[in-house]
């Protein structure tokens, strides 16, 4: 064996390495914080030399080539901007049925001819008539595929899917209480119902106009409107309303509230008619009879869903809008 101080007969002759006080291999770090660059930068001159390591490095280590940084997902699902439901059937009073069709009684003619009689006069006739009516159920549906896969692996997806079909059927139910033509397999929306008022913008500004329809729904259908149905893009143009001065007549930006037409609650929905307004007394004159409320159903039963590994899940609804008064309701045309 070799004295102290001495190589060992034999050894491989190794370059003097850089070791600590108590005889230790200098590690990269300390060798780093040793060398002429960094004290260069830590004493404050703000640019010193380069450290020569002598260490050979044959592929840079960096993120795209080494060791890339964990994110984990957070667990919001920003879902996509699309018209909030429900908006329109919350102004319906809402009941059930077992039927096929809600069937109801119209009083169609109505002839009052009391009149003050003289002692042993004839009394006058009057005539009434009514008329069967009978708005069918309908129903509105819709499905998603999806693998079994998706269900398994991500635990809320099952969540996400039972709460965002049933929302797609409130969504459209919303459309059809307004505008649904009640032909084929459509529900009847108000704007399609016969015998409904009707009044024109013409030359005049939308509160006037709506004003006008208000009362023919009060002078002939002799009831109070409970709500009036207008695209966001309309309400701006009442709420937006000056005066001469400048003045805004429906209340300064800084007030909040309820909006409101004449003291009927204004509901801005894009479900409304892009050129019309619709209003009535929803609360006395219509319903919402809901033969089966909102059913979700997932089965593999579907095509070649079975040998493939994927589901159907479907979502339906069936129910049947009624306008009990047809004069009860109208709306503002040419907007």
């Amino acid at each position: 064996m070799a004295e102290a101080g001495q190589e060992e007969p034999g050894a491989k002759d190794l370059p003097d390495e850089p070791r600590t006080k108590g005889g230790q291999r200098k590690s990269l770090g300390e060798l780093f914080i040793g060398s002429p660059a960094f004290k260069g930068y830590t004493t404050g001159l703000g640019v010193g030399p380069a450290a020569n390591l002598d260490l050979e490095l044959k592929t840079l280590f960096q993120t795209s080539a080494g060791w890339a940084p964990e994110s984990i997902r957070t667990g919001r699902v920003e879902m996509f901007p699309t018209r909030p439901a429900p908006h329109v059937v919350e102004f319906l009073p809402q009941t059930t049925t077992g039927q096929a069709s809600v069937v109801y009684m119209e009083e169609t003619t109505y002839s009052n001819a009391a009149v003050e009689t003289a002692e042993g006069g004839t009394y006058q006739e009057a005539t009434l008539a009514l008329t069967e009516r009978a708005q069918q159920v309908r129903k509105i549906a819709v499905f998603l595929p999806l693998t079994d896969e998706q269900l398994e692996d991500e635990q809320r997806s099952e969540a996400y899917v039972n709460n965002r079909l049933p929302f797609m059927l409130r969504q459209r139910l919303d459309s059809q209480v307004l505008v649904g033509d009640g032909t084929g397999v459509n529900l009847l929306g108000t704007a399609s119902v016969v015998g409904i008022q009707t009044q024109a913008k013409g030359s005049d500004p939308i509160p006037d106009a709506a004003y006008k329809l208000f009362r023919k729904i009060r002078d002939d259908g002799f009831a109070e409107p409970s709500a009036i149905f207008m695209r966001p893009a309309i309400w701006e143009q009442v709420r937006l309303l000056k005066t001469a001065d400048g003045q805004y007549i429906w209340g300064h930006p800084s007030v909040p509230g309820v909006p409101t037409l004449w003291g009927v609650p204004v509901a801005e929905t894009t479900a409304a008619p892009a050129t019309a307004a619709i209003a009535g007394d929803y609360v006395n004159f219509s319903e919402l009879a809901v033969r089966r409320g909102i059913d979700v159903q997932v089965s593999n039963s579907h095509g070649t869903y079975f040998v493939e590994g994927k589901l159907a899940v479907r979502a339906d609804v069936r129910c049947a809008v009624i306008h009990y008064r047809p004069k009860a309701f109208g709306q503002v045309t040419g907007l």
